[in-house]
């Protein structure tokens, strides 16, 4: 007798492999999505939580603890605990070690500074005020005048690159540019890429700037993407 493997993949539904934690956790997020309690709002009791889901309190307990470590819950005094905002990226920040990143997520993040400076023109052009040309042009005067042969220094692009992301206004790319630039230094140095046996003369930092004065969005975009070639000849592996 020959088994039919379909078949009998029919009969049977997959098994939910998820522990009892893990599943009151995803119901309690459904729960307050369904009471449409909104920030700052007091969130049921435990042994209320634990009556409807019906499971035990330590259950709840544990899978309340989880929620508060992402951020989504704290405990506030007279209220018990109460939903809140998480901060994504200091939640995020904390396993965003270098050392403890495998490769290909390195080789990611270093990719995705890139394409996040290249973006922003707009966002740029929009906020930014003569007081923000005037400061850029005091943090590329003791810079090198020339671009070629020079890839990349940290402190050049904390203090030049920072300040392109504070003009934007956007507090969430500010937070990631901190966490992304010790990646990106790390990937420069480590070498996970290859290195350039002659690098291109690019848009240096003061041209950016001579750009951000008299150009436009998409006169900035070309300079950033020209700024950022050699990142990205050492990702394409191209000469």
């Amino acid at each position: 007798m020959v088994i039919d493997s379909a078949a009998i993949k029919d009969r049977f539904s997959p098994i939910d492999t998820r522990s009892l934690v893990d599943k009151v956790e995803a119901n309690l997020v459904g729960l307050l999505q369904q009471k449409k309690l909104k920030i700052g709002d007091s969130i049921p009791k435990e042994i209320e939580l634990a009556e409807n889901l019906g499971v035990s309190r330590t259950v709840v307990r544990e899978a309340l603890l989880r929620l508060r470590m992402m951020g989504l819950i704290e405990s506030k005094k007279k209220k018990g605990a109460v939903l809140t905002s998480p901060d994504l990226f200091g939640i995020i920040n904390k396993s965003m070690n270098p050392h403890i990143l495998d490769q290909d997520t390195l080789k990611e993040m270093f990719e995705i500074r890139l394409v996040l400076e290249i973006g922003m023109a707009d966002l740029i052009f929009n906020r930014i005020v003569p007081n923000d040309i005037e400061e850029l042009y005091r943090i590329v005067s003791d810079e090198p005048p020339a671009a070629q042969y020079h890839l990349f220094n940290i402190d050049h692009e904390i203090s030049f690159h920072g300040k392109l992301y504070e003009i934007t206004g956007n507090e969430t790319m500010k937070k990631f540019q901190k966490m992304l630039l010790p990646i990106f230094d790390y990937v420069h140095n480590s070498g996970l890429l290859k290195k350039q046996p002659a690098l291109k003369t690019f848009v240096s930092h003061k041209e950016l700037v001579d750009i951000l004065q008299h150009g436009n969005p998409e006169k900035f975009r070309n300079g950033m993407r020209s700024h950022l070639e050699n990142h990205f000849a050492r990702i394409f592996d191209r000469d």
